[in-house]
Parts: structure tokens; sequence; C-alpha cells
């Protein structure tokens, strides 16, 4: 049976659901802008006059949301998070699920090597997340030109889309090492997902508090923030660096641990 097959039929039902999902709430968020849209600046000032902490939190600073992409930009903070929350479940789900649902031993008797076996998890893994991106970035895109009015906006939602897709990618590989590593297939999950909380938590800090702005670089949800690309300034190569050395190792981990790890069968 082909492997990768195998895990895209498993997980076809899980990424509808998270399609839909992505597409409502982008949608419902537009639709909000579109809402208030005649507000103008009312809509800043009133965001202005939020507690720094709860802007912090919702993601509103330094955006102008009387604009259609500005709006978008305080939005595509959600939208990463929720499709990083999929990326870690779906990386650590599949690699730990043989051992979950005792079916490990009727993969492992097949006349292929382990590494065999975690590439194409991976690589079916790459297939759902790239899946979900597209439909993000084709119903942002779409959203965004009906409500745009003539603002530019295709270049900006592909870098947002790219930078998103690789943060996807940052915790999809943050769950396979997870659950490569962990002995125990159950807590892979909480692990990986524990992970990412902590790292939105310390995001939101730093936007809190700018003393603690050198921990930027340990939390992936700084790495691709609207702002800097709405703005113009595009895609952080430095942070590019890091994410990509990151994915590498991470992957190196999942591998070296997959291949020597005892199965619960």
């Amino acid at each position: 049976m082909n492997i990768v097959t195998r895990e895209l039929n498993g997980n076809r039902k899980s990424l509808i659901i998270w399609s839909v999902g992505v597409l409502f709430l982008i949608a419902s968020g537009m639709g909000k802008y579109a809402s208030m849209e005649g507000a103008g600046e009312t809509i800043n000032e009133l965001m202005n006059e939020m507690p720094e902490s709860l802007q912090a939190i919702m993601g509103t600073s330094g955006f102008d949301l009387s604009s259609a992409l500005g709006y978008y930009g305080m939005l595509y903070l959600y939208l990463t998070v929720m499709t990083s929350i999929h990326a870690v479940m779906l990386g650590s789900g599949i690699i730990a699920k043989e051992e979950r649902d005792k079916t490990a031993e009727f993969l492992l008797v097949k006349p292929v090597s382990r590494s065999v076996i975690i590439t194409a998890k991976m690589a079916a893994s790459l297939i759902n997340i790239l899946l979900l991106n597209a439909v993000a970035f084709l119903t942002s895109i779409s959203f965004l030109q009906q409500y745009a009015r003539g603002e530019e906006v295709f270049e900006s939602v592909t870098q947002l889309m790219m930078g998103m897709f690789l943060l996807q990618v940052i915790f999809l590989v943050i769950g396979t090492a997870a659950a490569a590593v962990h002995q125990k297939a159950k807590k892979a999950g909480e692990l990986s997902t524990g992970i990412l909380l902590l790292a939105f938590v310390i995001s939101v800090a730093i936007n809190l508090n700018e003393k603690l702005e050198i921990l930027k670089y340990a939390t992936p949800f700084k790495y691709f923030e609207a702002g800097p690309i709405i703005n113009g300034d595009g895609l952080d190569l430095t942070y590019l660096a890091i994410s990509t050395i990151l994915i590498i190792l991470l992957i190196a981990v999942t591998y070296l641990f997959y291949e020597k790890k005892d199965m619960n069968i």
C-alpha cells in the first residue's frame, strides 16, 4: 500500500474541517471589516483607546484598520495561530498514531525501512499543509480584492502566505520531532501543543514589554509578522535563515529518533 496515499486518505476529513475553519475565519473577519468600512478613522481611534495589553493580545497594534489590507494584517495573527495548531497536531499525530492505534506492527512488517516510512509520512503532511495554505491564500485574495478598492494586495498576501507556510512547516516538524522523541505516543501531542502555546505567549509578552525583544528569536510567531510585510519590508532574511536551520535540525531529530525508537505494539 502506498504510505503517502494512505496518510492522505486518513487525514482527508480533518483537512476538510480545517479548510472550512480557515475559510470561515477569513470570511467572517473580512465581513466584519465590510460592516465597519464607513467608520474610517473611528475604528483606529477606538482600538487606540484600548489597553496596550489587549491590543497586544488582539494583534491590532500598528495597523491601519480603516484599510482592507491593514485589517487583514490583524486577522493574519489568528490565521497563523490556527494553521500552526493544525500543523503541530498533524506532525505529532501522523508519527504517533501507529503506536496510539496499535497499528505499528502492521506498518513495520512491510518490506520498507523506517526512513522510507517517515519520509512518506512527512511528504503527506507537507501536502496537507500546502493544501490548507492554498485555501487560505485563495480565500484571502478573493475577499481582499473585493474590499480593497484599488489597493494593491496580491504581493503582500503572497509574502504573508509564504511566511505562514514556513511557520506551518516549523510547527509540523516540532510535532514530528516530539512524537519521535517521546516514548509515550499519547503525550507527544500534548508536548508539541504546549511548545506552540509557550511560543505564542512569549510573542505576546514581547509585544507588551520591549525589554523582552531579545526573545523574539525564540518564538517563530515573531519571524513573519504581518506589519513589516504589509509596510513593504518583505520577509526578513535573518528569520528565513533561522527558520531553515530550525527545520533542518528538527527533521534530523525526527529521523534519528524514529529510527531507534522502541515501538509500543
